[in-house]
């Protein structure tokens, strides 16, 4: 077989994790805000389809987080890695976690 198709040993293990059963999303954001909840729906109904496990922060109770984000809230990570903050597309959620 040509090299061309054959996938190399770091482009299985990447493809490999990128299983949507085994991905974390992390909303993080803060009581009150009207575009936290917006995100937390989309976060919700795109997890749901996909059998993603997600978390909620609360900027409010995590220093850290709140220097880091608090001009971004509500932010998204996947796997520990930013994806969006302010709105949350869900086909462009939906394509990170199954791509």
């Amino acid at each position: 077989m040509s090299p061309i198709f054959r996938r190399t040993a770091k482009q299985a293990a990447k493809s490999a994790a990128k299983v949507p059963g085994d991905r974390l999303v992390t909303l993080i954001g803060k009581p009150g805000c009207h575009l936290c909840e917006d995100a937390e729906a989309v976060v919700d109904q795109v997890c749901g389809e996909l059998g993603v496990a997600w978390e909620k922060k609360d900027i409010t109770e995590d220093e850290a987080l709140h220097r880091e984000y608090w001009e971004q809230i509500p932010v998204v990570l996947v796997d520990g890695e930013q994806h969006t903050f302010w709105k949350v597309d869900a086909g462009r959620l939906r394509r990170a976690l199954t791509e």
